[in-house]
């Protein structure tokens, strides 16, 4: 569609309006529907790949909850999280359940330049423990012990998971073979995962922490991984393109 331009209209470049491109062209305001009415592409690749971010910002959403997440390597840190929770396997739930969140292990819940700290769900003296590598002797001036807690429920249908956080003092924890642990048989919950941060507060609001994923013995979300659960999830969104 052309028009003459209209006095007193002045147009450089372009700009889009309810689904229309506008332009001048020698003198002319031109007109293109910019909206595209083909079907979008779908393959395999992108559908596992879109499958991948829905869950991240599923789980982001979940883990805001509990407080300000700390991933302090990116420029902000949802970047921070999305970078190491894209590293996790896909998880293929349908449409109706699109704000579902799974428990998945080593998923991220800090990113920072404190070094990691190696745990495990373990026994000690015949209870049970999340076992870590770090001394006490380690621990920084001011640092803190942050422990996370991820539960995973079921919301009506939806699969959700929720975090708490809490901050452990030394006291609370066990030397087992030089190294700290934290004995509890709340560790054998199986609906549950867990991570020990370090942290190192600052007043400016530029916290130090180490980078922790999460260590469950949580089997549910490999429902959602099988080849059935993807063919499911694909068909709610349409299905497939080759």
């Amino acid at each position: 569609m052309k028009t003459k331009n209209p006095k007193g209209l002045v147009m450089t470049g372009s700009f889009r309006s309810a689904g229309m491109t506008f332009y001048m062209r020698n003198g002319q305001v031109i007109a293109r529907v910019s909206r595209s009415m083909e079907k979008r592409s779908c393959t395999l690749a992108q559908f596992v790949q879109r499958q991948k971010m829905r869950h991240t910002i599923a789980l982001w959403q979940m883990l805001k909850e509990s407080g300000t997440p700390l991933f302090t390597e990116r420029r902000t840190a949802y970047q921070g999280f999305a970078s190491l929770a894209n590293r996790l396997p896909a998880v293929y739930v349908p449409k109706s359940l699109n704000d579902a969140s799974l428990l998945l292990p080593e998923m991220p819940v800090s990113g920072g330049t404190l070094p990691t700290v190696k745990q495990q769900l373990d026994e000690v003296d015949g209870a049970v423990a999340l076992r870590t590598n770090l001394r006490a002797s380690d621990l920084l001036p001011h640092e803190e012990l942050r422990l996370y807690t991820a539960m995973q429920r079921l919301e009506g249908k939806t699969p959700r998971v929720r975090f708490k956080v809490r901050r452990v003092e030394v006291g609370e924890m066990t030397e087992v073979d030089g190294c700290l642990a934290l004995v509890d048989n709340v560790f054998a919950d199986e609906q549950k995962g867990w991570a020990l941060v370090r942290v190192v507060p600052s007043a400016t609001g530029k916290s130090r922490c180490s980078s922790q994923g999460l260590v469950t013995r949580c089997t549910y979300y490999l429902q959602y991984t099988t080849d059935d659960a993807l063919r499911t999830a694909a068909q709610s969104y349409g299905g497939l393109t080759e």
